[in-house]
C-alpha cells in the first residue's frame, strides 16, 4: 500500500451488513479506485448516514416532536455548566429537547408555562449562589415571588464541598423554595461533594426514571436527528496531561507572614499539546506528604502494607494514602462511617489519635474521600511563554491542636517536587473570565495578594497583542516591602505605559488599614468614567471578604458618581454583569 492510499480500521462484517441491507443504494460503484475492503467500508459508512437522515425525515413527517425541557445552571468555575451540557445530550436519548442556559437568563415568572425543569447549581463562599445565578436566586426567594404551577416538574442537583459548613446551601434553598411555591418535585435533591461523578450520574438516572419524566417522554425520540458530539479535549480531570516542573521561586520577601511562590511548568510532553487561554485555571493533581502518611499510619496502628479496595482497584494502604485519598477532611460521611462526632477542629490525624477509635484498614479508607485536584488561576500568556504555564501559589500553613499543618497542593510543587519532576495537570476553562476581543476597550483589574495571578497573564496578553486599550490595576497586601508580588514587572509595565493606572493598597504600612475597596471609592469619579467609556471589571481573590467588599464599593461608586439611587445603581451593576463586563474569579 502506497502512502497515498487511504488507510482504515474497519469491521468488515458490520460494514457489509449495513451496505447490503435490503433497498440500500450502492454509493461506491464497483469500478471505483478502491480495494474491495475499502469499498465495503465506505458503502457501509454512507449507508449509516443515509439511514439516519431517512429516519429523521420520517419522524418529522409523522409529526414526532421531542418534549421540551429546561436545563439551567449556576456555575462559578464551569462544572455545573459542563454537567448541564451532558444533561442535554442524555435527555435527547430519553425523548426530550433540552434548552440550556444560566439561571440569570430566566426568572421565576418565565417558568410558569414550563413543564419540566432541571437545575444544576453550585454553592461557593458562605453558602452563596454563583455569579450567574444571583439574580434568579434573589427573585425566587423574594416575598413577592409569584407561585409556581403544580404542573412544573423540577429536580435540583447541587455541587459543593462538604468541608464547608453551608454545604450545598444554594441547591437546598432552591429545592425547598420550588416546592414551597407549588411546583412538583420529580426527583429528590442530590447534594454532590467534590467527588461528584457518581452522585450526579445517579441523580440524572433517577430524574429520567421518575413518573413525570417517563410519562412525558416523546415517542419520537428514536427518530430524532442526532446532534454531532462535541470534540472532547485530549486532556481533562480524569485524563490529565503529564507536565514537568521547571522551577518554583519564592516571590514574597523575608519577613512576610506568608510564602508565595511563582511556579513555572513545562507543557512540552512530546504528544498532543495542552492549550489554554488567559483567564483559564490549571488543575493540579498533587501527591500527599509522605511524612503525613507515616504519621497517620502510626496513629492508626497500621503497617502500610495492608491491601485495601478503592474504586480504582486494589492498593496497599500506604500507596492509597500517598496518591489517592484526602488525608485532612472529615466529612459527615466520614463521621457516619467511623461512628464518631463531627467536630470543626478535627482532621483525620486527630480522629485516629482518639483512644476509642479502632478501625481496620478497609473501614478506615471507606471513610476517606478521594484526593481532588486543586485549581489555580493561570498567571501567564501562552503567547509570551509558548510551551509553558505559570502559577502564583500561596502556601497554606497553619497550626491545629498544637500540630503544624499544611495545604496539600500549595506545598507539593515547591517543597516535594524537584525541577524536572512529573505530575498531572489539566486546563479548566473559565466560563466568562476572559479579556474582551476588542483590544481598544479599557479594563479594570482588582486582585490583591495571589489574586494578581490572572492579571499578570492579562497584561502579558495585552502586551503581546499590542492592545491599545487602557489598563488599570488595583493590587495590595500587608506590606509593600515584603508582599509586593511581581514588583519589578509591574513597575516596568507602569513605566512603559502598558499600565495606565496603578493603585496600591498596603493594609499594615500606615496608621489605618487600607484595602483595594478603599482605593476604588477614593478614585470613584475616575472609576465611573472608565465604566462609562466601556471598561470591563475583573476581580480575583477571596470570595467571602475581599470580593464582597469590592462589590459594595463598586455599587457605592456608581450610586455616588452616577447620580443614581440604590435601586438604579444595582440595576447599572447588574447590567454590567449581564453584558459580561463584570467578571469574577473568586474562591
Amino acid at each position: 500500500m502506497t502512502e497515498h492510499t487511504p488507510q482504515f480500521t474497519i469491521d468488515p462484517a458490520k460494514m457489509a451488513e449495513a451496505a447490503n441491507a435490503p433497498g440500500m443504494p450502492e454509493f461506491i460503484p464497483a469500478d471505483s479506485p478502491f480495494t474491495e475492503e475499502q469499498r465495503t467500508y465506505l458503502n457501509g459508512l454512507f449507508a449509516g448516514i443515509y439511514t439516519m437522515a431517512a429516519a429523521a425525515k420520517a419522524g418529522a413527517a409523522d409529526g414526532a416532536v421531542l418534549t421540551p425541557l429546561l436545563v439551567y445552571f449556576g456555575s462559578q468555575t464551569g462544572t455545573a455548566e459542563s454537567l448541564s451540557k451532558d444533561l442535554k445530550k442524555f435527555a435527547a436519548t430519553k425523548g426530550f429537547d433540552a434548552k440550556i442556559g444560566e439561571l440569570n437568563s430566566t426568572s421565576p415568572a418565565e417558568l410558569a408555562d414550563a413543564r419540566h425543569l432541571l437545575i444544576v447549581g453550585a454553592t461557593y463562599g458562605e453558602g452563596e449562589p454563583a455569579d450567574n445565578a444571583t439574580g434568579f436566586y434573589e427573585a425566587l426567594m423574594a416575598e413577592d415571588c409569584p407561585p409556581l404551577p403544580e404542573t412544573l416538574n423540577f429536580a435540583v442537583c447541587g455541587l459543593g464541598d462538604s468541608s464547608y459548613p453551608k454545604f450545598n446551601q444554594f441547591a437546598r434553598d432552591l429545592d425547598a423554595r420550588f416546592e414551597a411555591l407549588g411546583a412538583t418535585r420529580a426527583a429528590e435533591l442530590v447534594t454532590c461533594d467534590v467527588d461528584y461523578d457518581d452522585d450526579y450520574a445517579g441523580w440524572r438516572d433517577q430524574v429520567f426514571a421518575s413518573a413525570p419524566f417517563v410519562e412525558a417522554a416523546s415517542v419520537g425520540a428514536a427518530s430524532a436527528a442526532v446532534e454531532p458530539e462535541e470534540k472532547r479535549p485530549d486532556f481533562d480531570k480524569h485524563h490529565p496531561f503529564v507536565a514537568t516542573l521547571i522551577k518554583a521561586d519564592c516571590l514574597s520577601k523575608e519577613g512576610s507572614s506568608k510564602r508565595v511562590n511563582h511556579v513555572e511548568i513545562s507543557l512540552c510532553g512530546g504528544g498532543p499539546d495542552l492549550d489554554y487561554q488567559v483567564g483559564d485555571a490549571l488543575g493540579v493533581w498533587p501527591m500527599n506528604c509522605m511524612g503525613e502518611v507515616d504519621a497517620i499510619l502510626d496513629a492508626g496502628g497500621y503497617s502500610g502494607s495492608e491491601i485495601v479496595e478503592l474504586k480504582s482497584g486494589s492498593s496497599s494502604l500506604r500507596q492509597a494514602l500517598y496518591s489517592s485519598l484526602d488525608l485532612a477532611t472529615i466529612t459527615p460521611k466520614t463521621a457516619e462511617a467511623w461512628q464518631i462526632e463531627l467536630s470543626d477542629d478535627m482532621q483525620i490525624l486527630d480522629a485516629l489519635r482518639a483512644p476509642d477509635l479502632k478501625l481496620n484498614a478497609q473501614d478506615f479508607v471507606d471513610g476517606l474521600r478521594p484526593i481532588q485536584p486543586r485549581l489555580y488561576s493561570i498567571s501567564s500568556s501562552p503567547k509570551k511563554h509558548p510551551g509553558e504555564v505559570h502559577l502564583t501559589v500561596g502556601e497554606v500553613r497553619y497550626d491545629l491542636n498544637a500540630v503544624a499543618r499544611k495545604g496539600v497542593a500549595s506545598t507539593f510543587l515547591p517543597e516535594r517536587l524537584s525541577p524536572g519532576g512529573a505530575f498531572g495537570v489539566y486546563v479548566h476553562k473559565a466560563a466568562h473570565f476572559y479579556l474582551p476581543d476588542d483590544n481598544d476597550l479599557p479594563i479594570i483589574m482588582i486582585g490583591p495578594g495571589t489574586g494578581i495571578a490572572p492579571f499578570r497573564a492579562f497584561l502579558e496578553e495585552r502586551e503581546m497583542r499590542g492592545a491599545t486599550g487602557e489598563n488599570w490595576l488595583f493590587f495590595g497586601d500587608q506590606h509593600a516591602a515584603t508582599d509586593y508580588l511581581y514588583s519589578e514587572t509591574i513597575e516596568g509595565w507602569k513605566a512603559d505605559g502598558l499600565l495606565t493606572k496603578l493603585s496600591l493598597a498596603w493594609s499594615r504600612d500606615g496608621a489605618e488599614k487600607v484595602y483595594v475597596q478603599h482605593l476604588i471609592e477614593k478614585e470613584g469619579q475616575t472609576f465611573f468614567e472608565w465604566l462609562e467609556r466601556g471598561a470591563a471589571i475583573y476581580i480575583c481573590g477571596d470570595a467571602s471578604r475581599m470580593a464582597a467588599d469590592v462589590d459594595r464599593a463598586i455599587h457605592r461608586v456608581v450610586e455616588t458618581h452616577g447620580g443614581f439611587d440604590e435601586a438604579a445603581a444595582k440595576a447599572y451593576v447588574d447590567k454590567l454583569k449581564a453584558d459580561h463586563r463584570y467578571q469574577r474569579d473568586v474562591y
